[in-house]
């Protein structure tokens, strides 16, 4: 399986919109952020339960992100 045919959303974002960050640093407490050149443009949780866990929360915020933005 491969990271499009699982996660749709999370590829199409880094392949056309911006990047995503994994972890916490210094400037934010959530596990995961989706940024585009603007900036932030979703953060996640504190903490997932699993590492697909994280995936999923991020592929169904971007699927909400491009439906709002581009009535898809």
């Amino acid at each position: 399986m491969t990271i499009e045919a699982n996660y749709p959303h999370i590829a199409r974002w880094v392949r056309d919109f911006g990047w995503i960050a994994i972890g916490q640093d210094d400037y934010s407490r959530s596990m995961v952020r989706a940024l585009d050149i603007g900036g932030m443009i979703w953060e996640g949780k504190t903490r997932y339960p699993s590492f697909d866990a994280l995936l999923q929360d991020l592929d169904q915020a971007l699927a909400a992100w491009l439906k709002a933005e581009f009535r898809e």
